[in-house]
């Protein structure tokens, strides 16, 4: 199987399965149900969680870690549905469908988010409860990663630096946490559900390698905010810029933007690599991720 089918084959993995973990659109209060399906199902590239199963893969055990892939989505789901009320980055558009507060109300759609939260949490520990230990280590990384000192911390600061122009710490700390921070979770529970997760020195160079690669989808989205249209994006195109917020493309040009996204590329293929296992699959996701057009 080449890279593009086995991408594909994970993609509907993920899609169908997040389907089955959900309650049914009928399941009262119906609303609240339905608002969680039209974001969590409206599509997407389902990068990490196909991140989950691709660091999985470079010392696969029996552990399965595709619900670990679900409750990440989960929490990204969330993130995209706060992130684009009206409070905070007001969007209209997301994955190419009204944002849920514009499917649904705003009300509907906070505690669509609020929702999924607590669902993550649930998934792993049921599905991990028969090694309570894994299961604890499994939540402590997401938890520690959805909290105030990195994914809510990034927004926030994101939010503050609108219409100002942030030092370079500062808008590193924003893409580390607001976007890095859930990529390198990605990594770093796959790799812990495989039959090496308990080598500390690999476990740290996963973190280096979602951090790069985090820091490498930022500059990448950034560049594509500027350069393709909101048809191709699925959401609002130059929105970034329309609401005052620094970009790398804003703070140091198209070209070094460019630049930083490949740098920060290779150094995570060069992480990977020092991991060794079969990463044939991942490194080959790490072009892919940096090639990205929408």
């Amino acid at each position: 199987m080449n890279f593009t089918q086995k991408l594909y084959q994970w993609q509907d993995l993920i899609n169908q399965s997040l389907d089955q973990c959900l309650p049914g659109p009928e399941v009262r209060p119906a609303q609240l149900h339905q608002a969680m399906r039209h974001s969590l199902q409206a599509g997407g590239k389902r990068l990490r969680p196909i991140l989950v199963l691709a660091a999985h893969e470079l010392f696969s055990s029996t552990r399965d870690p595709l619900p670990a892939a679900l409750a990440i989505e989960c929490i990204h789901t969330y993130s995209l549905i706060h992130d684009d009320l009206p409070a905070m980055d007001d969007s209209d558009l997301r994955r190419g469908l009204p944002t849920c507060h514009k499917a649904f109300d705003e009300a509907t759609a906070i505690l669509a988010g609020d929702a999924l939260q607590p669902l993550a949490f649930e998934i792993i520990s049921r599905s991990y409860s028969n090694e309570p230990s894994i299961a604890l280590e499994l939540v402590s990384i997401l938890s520690r990663t959805a909290g105030s000192q990195r994914l809510v911390g990034g927004q926030m600061q994101d939010l503050l630096s609108e219409g100002m122009t942030p030092s370079e710490e500062a808008l590193l700390f924003i893409h580390a946490n607001k976007t890095a921070a859930m990529i390198q979770a990605s990594l770093l529970l796959g790799f812990r559900l495989g039959s090496m997760g308990e080598d500390a020195d690999k476990l740290q160079l996963m973190a280096q390698a979602g951090e790069s690669l985090g820091l490498a989808f930022q500059a990448v989205d950034d560049l594509l905010d500027v350069t393709r249209s909101t048809e191709d994006l699925g959401k609002d195109a130059s929105h970034d810029e329309a609401s005052g917020k620094v970009t790398w493309v804003t703070h140091v040009g198209l070209e070094k933007a460019q630049a930083l996204a490949s740098d920060h590329t290779d150094n995570a293929a060069r992480f990977v690599k020092e991991v060794g296992g079969g990463n044939s699959f991942l490194l080959e996701l790490l072009s892919h991720m940096l090639k990205r057009e929408t």
